[in-house]
């Protein structure tokens, strides 16, 4: 079978990182994290598992996991954030894929738990996500904050069977952090490209993103959950263009 490093990006991840390095033990040969001068315990967590950690200056999720990329000392890698974690089926499908695997690259269906509630509408299931990969055909793409792992030259990807668990928000207060967090990076990137909004489209964009959540990708289903997903979101296309014009 061929052997398998896991890469994991963190800064402050106390209360994720155990459970992710856990669920990746069984079916790894090594666990890498590279971290971003962290001052909770997310180092002295992972270094009592025997992890190795890589300090390195974060310039950007895009920068950070194409780092962490260059750091396994197998060219198959697993690559994973610090609140996310694998079920048993998608281990039993991972181990049985690297024994002979045909392709450079697999993805699998990741599943989100919002303040407890798994969230299987609103746009947020299957949200299938390529993250085992042979790393000499593939590289990490995107707009930051949103990244995305490719393969080169539009390789085919394969699919493996099993959830990714993502445990992205415990609280409301957790939720506006984070848009807090991401808006001001998305806006930052758009102020360095040039983009600007006008007030009337920045409301049809806001109404879009609530309608999409909770009517079209049927977020509605998902109960009060969905309704608090789909107003949050479109609270964050709000937040990330007010800091864009802010910025101007």
């Amino acid at each position: 079978m061929n052997k398998l490093s896991a890469l994991i990006i963190t800064f402050n991840e106390e209360r994720n990182i155990v459970r992710c390095i856990d669920s990746l033990r069984e079916i790894v040969d090594e666990i890498v994290v590279v971290d971003s001068f962290s001052t909770d315990k997310t180092i002295e967590l992972c270094e009592s598992r025997g992890v190795k950690v890589i300090q390195n200056k974060f310039e950007g999720h895009i920068q950070q996991k194409n780092f962490a990329l260059q750091q396994a000392k197998n060219d198959w890698v697993i690559s994973l954030d610090a609140d996310e974690a694998l079920t048993e089926e998608l281990k039993k499908s991972v181990i049985e894929i690297l024994k002979t695997p045909t392709l450079k690259g697999y993805k699998f269906n990741r599943l989100t738990n919002y303040c407890g509630k798994w969230v299987r509408y609103c746009g947020w299931y299957p949200d299938t996500k390529l993250r085992l990969v042979n790393r000499n055909f593939a590289i990490w793409k995107g707009v930051n904050p949103h990244d995305k792992l490719e393969l080169n030259n539009n390789l085919k990807e394969g699919f493996l069977k099993g959830d990714l668990l993502h445990y992205s928000y415990y609280s409301r207060e957790d939720h506006y952090k984070q848009i807090e967090y991401f808006g001001n990076i998305a806006a930052q990137e758009k102020f360095k490209n040039g983009k600007q909004i006008n007030p009337f489209l920045l409301v049809g964009k806001v109404i879009a993103q609530f309608v999409k959540s909770y009517i079209i990708k049927f977020g509605i289903l998902d109960g009060i959950t969905g309704l608090k997903i789909s107003y949050r979101s479109a609270y964050a296309t709000f937040r990330k263009y007010q800091i864009l014009n802010q910025l101007k």
